[in-house]
């Protein structure tokens, strides 16, 4: 049987301290939704009261970019090491094209 006195066990003072990186990002998924509620109101400003007929059948595939867009802002508020300023424009543009894509998408 082993002396329990010899086991040498590493002091906590001695090891150096790790900086864990935050994994809360309730501002880019904010911003990301946002983002989304702005980019669903832009065919409504080209376009007028017509849309809410084109949306009548394909409303689907919008709200499915909302939980896409949510990622989108995580990622990029991560990604820029959470700078609000530049993740909120950078997750604006990208939502804004993602829309953009599948209206054009859906209209062509």
């Amino acid at each position: 049987m082993r002396n329990s006195h010899n086991i040498t066990l590493p002091r906590s003072s001695s090891l150096p301290p790790t900086a864990d990186e935050p994994t809360w990002s309730l501002p880019g998924a904010i911003v990301g939704f946002v983002a989304w509620l702005l980019a669903l109101a832009i065919p409504f400003l080209l376009y007028g009261s017509n849309t809410l007929f084109f949306l009548l059948y394909t409303w689907p595939f919008f709200l499915a970019l909302m939980p896409v867009s949510v990622v989108v802002g995580i990622a990029l508020h991560s990604l820029l090491d959470g700078r609000l300023r530049y993740s909120c424009m950078a997750t604006l543009l990208s939502v804004a094209a993602m829309f953009g894509l599948l209206f054009l998408w859906l209209v062509g």
